[in-house]
């Protein structure tokens, strides 16, 4: 069969076999949950209740009248002890909603819609979907309903459904389209009706043939395209695959709508179909616990708010001294301070690594290699760029691209000097974007 790929990228360590085989586990709740009100791309929500009341399970507990944004939902019934600034995983606090569980599991669903594709209107599925708050799972959190309302002028012809999750150590995606491969085609197709999509995609990495099949199996006749890609990171990236599978690419500073197509991660069309089949908000997601700092590495399906610590427990403690905490992969996570950090919408792992000299080793400067010039999937000039960074010369940063940059991590990880290469870049896009701010007003 014919591979798919893109130009660019890298091969790391996958290390999938510290989880791949273990089944989906529901994670123990917790004695306090600790729910952010910023779990998305766009505006934050508001507290929809009151320190000192009582929740249902699926009752909303945070809103924006704002478009791109998406309701935050209870995970559980049970007491709002306070709603104050809590460390978010992105590192700064945000206000969050303090829940103690009651065990009553009281719920507060949304009226299910049925799983008759046919019987089902495009407005109300994309309704349901806002309602529900769903995001994308794949790490972007860019609220679904948004994505799923594509101008007029830009119709989409192909809804990609990715389940390449190239991150190494991951595993939760790979599980589910093990345990779930007919709910994420309903969702699938839930999706291509809300888009009017003409066709729909369903790509998987070879390195998981076995989720491939169950795909295929699942079908029934239902017309989807399936697909095997080349197992490379980062395979998984919007215009990375789009470039893979359709030989379309994504033109600078566009979205994937401006070439006909939106792609959507195998754990969102799970929660699309459980949001309009069931009625169920998205107040959970499957997650990994994984790496050599962990005893029992797994998959769980977690509450939104769930300690970090929790989990680690549920896993049977950590093993040796841990050098790093990180929220997601080693490519793209983001390291934490603190085992208190709540999962979120956007928690696709836990990743957990002993100490190691490597961990406090410095950087030197660019010794202008181009190594990571050779594996940047969105052909940019990384080395130029932090150097730029370096200088803060931000508005020449513009004019080579920094905001084509998926900050994927691949130039970091080839860099023999061992830059901070993206840590630079973010700070860039930062900067960029405040000057952008500051002349428009």
């Amino acid at each position: 069969m014919n591979l798919f790929t893109f130009k660019g990228g890298v091969h790391p360590p996958y290390r999938k076999e510290h989880a791949k085989d273990s089944q989906i586990e529901i994670a123990a709740v917790p004695d306090q949950l600790v729910v952010p009100l910023v779990q998305h791309i766009g505006a934050p929500c508001a507290p929809a209740v009151e320190a000192g009341g009582t929740v249902k399970e699926g009752q909303v507990i945070g809103q924006s009248d704002a478009f791109v944004s998406a309701p935050i939902h209870a995970p559980v019934s049970g007491k709002v002890k306070r709603i104050e600034r809590a460390l978010h995983p992105l590192g700064q606090k945000v206000l969050s909603v303090f829940i103690e569980p009651d065990g009553a599991d009281e719920k507060e669903y949304l009226k299910p819609l049925g799983d008759t594709i046919d019987q089902l209107s495009s407005d109300d599925m994309k309704k349901r979907v806002m309602e529900a708050g769903i995001v994308g799972l794949g790490g972007a959190t860019f609220p679904s309903h948004v994505k799923f309302s594509p101008p007029k002028d830009k119709p989409i012809e192909v809804l990609i459904i990715n389940g390449c999750e190239c991150e190494p150590y991951l595993t939760a995606d790979y599980r589910l389209m093990l345990e779930k491969p007919g709910d994420i085609i309903l969702g699938a197709q839930m999706i291509g009706k809300i888009l009017g999509a003409k066709e729909i995609v369903v790509a998987v990495e070879d390195n998981k043939p076995d989720a491939f099949k169950k795909f295929k199996e699942s079908d029934a006749g239902k017309g989807i395209r399936y697909v095997l890609t080349h197992t490379k990171y980062p395979q998984g990236g919007e215009k990375m695959l789009i470039k893979a599978v359709l030989k379309r690419e994504v033109p600078s500073g566009g979205l994937p709508m401006d070439v006909g197509v939106v792609v959507s991660n195998v754990g969102t069309a799970l929660a699309v179909c459980e949001a309009v089949r069931d009625g169920k908000p998205l107040i959970d997601r499957v997650l990994t616990i994984t790496g050599n700092g962990i005893k029992k590495p797994g998959n769980y399906i977690a509450k939104i708010g769930t300690p970090v610590s929790s989990i680690i427990e549920q896993s049977g403690g950590t093993v040796g001294t841990i050098g790093k905490l990180i929220v997601g992969g080693p490519m793209m996570g983001i390291a934490q301070s603190s085992y208190d950090v709540p999962v979120i919408k956007g928690t696709s792992g836990i990743l957990l690594l002993q100490d190691e000299k490597y961990m406090k080793e410095g950087h030197l400067p660019c010794i202008k290699c181009s190594f990571c010039v050779q594996v940047c999937p969105t052909q940019l000039l990384p080395s130029r760029l932090s150097i730029l960074a370096e200088a803060e010369k931000w508005e020449l940063m513009e004019q080579f691209g920094v905001d084509d940059c998926i900050e994927c991590g691949s130039c970091s990880y080839v860099c023999p000097s061992k830059r901070p290469i993206v840590q630079l870049i973010k700070t860039a896009k930062l900067k960029v974007r405040d000057i952008k701010a500051r002349e428009n007003k």
